[in-house]
């Protein structure tokens, strides 16, 4: 065992209660951030790197058991991201993007899961492989998006667009996996020799998923409104918030739903259905508490990057990186361009969303698990995508939040200071 390693397994042994620690990682990110804005990068940079400091990649304080314990606090932090993102999407202003948001949508994802599907397809020469990692690609993660926007206050037509797109290509993005991993589960067990039963239940899980998802935080915005029907108080107002987005949160962890897309329709509900007055409470409230949400949420994930995961990232792992960056740009592009969308938009969009993270490792980690029982060429892909996707998360999470500072100031919707 190195010198360092047993610094890292000393670090661990210490008994720094969990509070202590959080504080403390809050306290550093918050500055590194401040830093990571001098160097002219993204705050949520500067949390990142504390948060691999801090993690099982070097000192080890944040360890893979903490990091569990503690993740409740990422599923909030996605639940008031997912709010946030509901929040700015009026039905006036989806109708002003038309149906070139909706071609959008449909051709970036798509064109994502082909181009990533049919290149690892030819590198490898399995087509069960190609397709877990051609449905993983559209998977984006919406918080550095979001994050980039809300900390350079950008406002503008790609704004809008942006807020859109990571939205719904959430939903989009678990019905082409659940397809894709249905047929590819298929292929394996006839390769195995084992009985099939046709995959209908397959099939239909995902909508299953997406259709739920959607009842729920629609149910849950109707309730939330009926309590605070009487309510004036901006501080009780978001009291009730924050009740609710747990309580979303929980539910879709409980009924096995989208956690983003739960919450994504609690705030499009509100925000269609309610007041301005009450619209303006709430997200004034709900704006002042999510810096501290991005430093918390940050931190943790870069916690969970594993830096050693990088060397064992392989052609494949490059090809899917080259293949899922050329599809969701490309198809961004040819969306725009087939909608006939702003100009911003058709050059920028694609830029604003690479960034990848807790859902893709979370699909990846449930190809493992069903996998691993089927066969032995099952369980060697399930084992792969696990580790090539963990290892290409890190590089988007990375390039993801800079890319789109990048297109947000080409089309000049960050204000000048």
């Amino acid at each position: 065992m190195s010198a360092f390693q047993q610094f890292q397994h000393q670090m661990a042994d210490l008994p720094v209660p969990v509070l202590l620690l959080t504080g403390i990682t809050v306290i550093i990110g918050f500055f590194t951030g401040k830093l990571a804005k001098l160097a002219k990068l993204p705050s949520l940079i500067g949390f990142m790197l504390i948060g691999v400091l801090f993690g099982p990649s070097l000192l080890n304080l944040l360890s893979e058991e903490l990091q569990h314990s503690l993740g409740f606090i990422t599923e909030i932090c996605l639940g008031f991201v997912a709010l946030s993102i509901g929040l700015e999407l009026k039905f006036s202003t989806l109708k002003q993007q038309g149906i070139g948001m909706l071609v959008i949508i449909l051709m970036e994802s798509f064109l994502a899961f082909a181009v990533v599907t049919l290149l690892v397809w030819a590198v490898t020469g399995s087509l069960p492989m190609a397709l877990i990692f051609g449905s993983i690609a559209p998977a984006s993660a919406p918080a550095g998006t979001v994050a980039i926007i809300q900390e350079y206050k950008a406002k503008g037509p790609l704004t809008k667009a942006l807020y859109t797109v990571v939205g719904f290509d959430d939903g989009l993005g678990i019905i082409i996996f659940g397809f894709a991993s249905a047929f590819a589960k298929s292929i394996l067990m006839k390769n195995a020799g084992l009985e099939t039963d046709g995959g209908l239940m397959l099939f239909l899980e995902p909508l299953k998923e997406v259709g739920l998802s959607l009842l729920v935080g629609f149910s849950l915005a109707m309730l939330f409104k009926l309590l605070t029907l009487k309510i004036k108080s901006a501080r009780d107002t978001f009291i009730l918030t924050f009740a609710f987005v747990i309580a979303g949160c929980g539910l879709s962890s409980w009924l096995h739903l989208s956690l983003i897309l739960t919450n994504m329709i609690i705030g499009m509900t509100i925000v269609n259905s309610s007041a301005p007055q009450r619209v303006n409470r709430i997200g004034s409230k709900t704006e002042e508490i999510m810096p501290l949400m991005f430093v918390l949420f940050f931190v943790l994930a870069g916690s969970n990057l594993h830096i050693a995961a990088l060397p064992s990232l392989g052609l494949v792992g490059l090809v899917y990186i080259l293949g899922r960056t050329s599809g969701l740009m490309g198809g961004a592009w040819l969306g725009a361009t087939i909608g006939r969308v702003n100009n911003n938009i058709r050059k920028y969009l694609g830029m604003g969303i690479l960034s990848q993270a807790g859902v893709a490792i979370g699909l990846a980690l449930i190809v493992k698990h069903e996998f691993s029982g089927i066969s032995e060429e099952a369980a060697a892909i399930g084992a792969n995508v696990i580790t090539v996707v963990t290892a290409t998360c890190i590089f988007f999470e990375i390039i993801g939040p800079i890319t789109t500072r990048i297109a947000l100031k080409k089309s000049g919707e960050i204000p000048a200071k």
